[in-house]
């Protein structure tokens, strides 16, 4: 699997703009340049995940939110991770799934 920067970029800004945070009141309080923050936001720059995670702190946002654009606290979590990996099986593999899916939702084992 890539790692998208480009996107964890635009999505670090979004949370940066939402915080109504300047890139140089961001980069003063983790003492980095705004330069820097500018390549990591346009994915110019990697993000190694010890800066990652004091950006995501700083930003009240978390980093599994950043990594995959999903905030695991919504109620769509876990239908667009369920999606996602059906979306990546066969045909056949998909009605399984979706019988399996169906079988749990009837039953009264769980």
């Amino acid at each position: 699997m890539q790692i998208d920067f480009e996107i964890i970029g635009q999505r670090l800004k979004q949370a940066r703009k939402a915080k109504e945070y300047s890139q140089a009141y961001v980069a003063e309080q983790l003492d980095i340049s705004v330069v820097y923050l500018s390549r990591v936001e346009r994915g110019a720059s990697k993000i190694n995940l010890k800066r990652l995670s004091e950006l995501c702190d700083l930003l009240e946002v978390s980093m599994g939110e950043i990594l995959t654009g999903v905030e695991r606290g919504s109620k769509q979590y876990l239908n667009e991770e369920l999606y996602d990996i059906i979306m990546q099986c066969s045909p056949e593999k998909q009605r399984l799934i979706y019988k399996i899916a169906k079988l749990v939702c009837i039953s009264d084992f769980v």
